[in-house]
C-alpha cells in the first residue's frame, strides 16, 4: 500500500523496485486517529478475514488520497477547459450538452441492441 499512495503523490518512477522505500526516504507512519469507541467497532466490525485494523486505515488512507487526486485533475481539467472556451469566446450551454450526449446514448443504445 505505501508504494501504491507513493506513486500516486509521487509518481511511480520515484518507487524503489523491490521495498516499500521512496528513493532517499524510508516509509513513514501516519499519525494515530482518536475515533469513538462506536466507530472502531464499526469498522472491526467490517473486517475482512485476516485483515488487521492498521490495513484497513492504510488502505482507506490510500484510498482517500486516491479520490482527492483524481478530483483535484478533474477541476483542473475543467478550468482549463473554461480559460480555452474564454479564449476562443465559444460557449455551450448545458442543454445543447445533454441533447449531444443524450444522441450518443441513443445511438449506442441502438446498436447494442441491435447485436443481441
Amino acid at each position: 500500500m505505501y508504494q501504491a499512495l507513493a506513486a500516486i503523490l509521487l509518481g511511480a518512477s520515484a518507487l524503489h523496485s523491490n521495498c516499500a522505500t521512496v528513493w532517499g526516504m524510508k516509509t513513514a507512519q501516519l499519525p494515530p486517529v482518536r475515533v469513538p469507541p462506536s466507530v472502531r467497532q464499526a469498522i472491526e466490525s467490517v473486517l475482512h478475514e485476516g485483515e488487521t485494523l492498521s490495513q484497513f486505515v492504510e488502505q482507506a488512507a490510500v484510498q482517500a488520497a486516491q479520490r482527492r487526486k483524481a478530483q483535484q485533475e478533474f477541476v483542473a481539467r475543467g478550468r482549463a477547459s473554461l480559460a480555452r472556451s474564454r479564449e476562443a469566446g465559444e460557449f455551450y450551454g448545458a442543454t445543447d450538452a445533454l441533447d449531444a450526449m443524450q444522441k450518443r446514448l441513443a445511438a449506442r443504445m441502438a446498436v447494442l441492441q441491435q447485436r443481441s
